[in-house]
């Protein structure tokens, strides 16, 4: 990251994103824990950016002994049916990049960006009718482009659960 200016109001030293960096290691940790897929895929990186992003937004930074205090929420945010979608729009329009976490907000409006534009290609599981297709066979399962927080986030809150 670049200093935050050249008033000298930085120190001269360069701005780290800590707080999201913290959160981001959250995630990885559950999700490692989890053994849900490898860390090399794509939908590991979705799950792991819709949980950083959750941890981050649910008032930030969470020191080592609290985490397990604070996975009843995480879980209760990140459960199907829930608008997480529209709580991660609302919770960084809220936020100011310049007054309220410098290059940690910036750093999650890129992960949200990524999730929200990336699509990864994901069994259609609305198609899928039970008895329908040999579960073995992988070129008879109905496939269907999503985006990338559609996958990540039901990934995130198992492997919450898992935890």
């Amino acid at each position: 990251m670049r200093p935050e200016g050249s008033s000298g109001t930085s120190g001269g030293e360069l701005l780290v994103p800590m707080a999201w960096m913290y959160a981001e290691y959250i995630a990885d940790e559950l999700l490692r824990t989890g053994d849900l897929m490898p860390p090399t895929t794509l939908e590991f990186r979705a799950g792991r950016g819709a949980l950083a992003l959750t941890i981050f937004l649910s008032d930030g930074a969470v020191d080592g002994a609290r985490v397990v205090a604070r996975l009843e929420e995480w879980s209760s945010l990140t459960a199907a049916g829930r608008p997480w979608r529209r709580w991660v729009r609302t919770r960084l329009d809220e936020l100011s990049p310049d007054r309220e976490g410098g290059p940690d907000v910036a750093m999650a409006r890129a992960a949200w960006r990524w999730l929200e534009e990336t699509e990864l290609l994901a069994a259609d599981l609305d198609a899928v009718a039970p008895g329908a297709a040999d579960p073995r066979a992988a070129e008879d399962e109905p496939r269907v482009w999503t985006p990338a927080w559609e996958l990540g986030l039901p990934l995130g809150h198992l492997a919450i659960h898992l935890f």
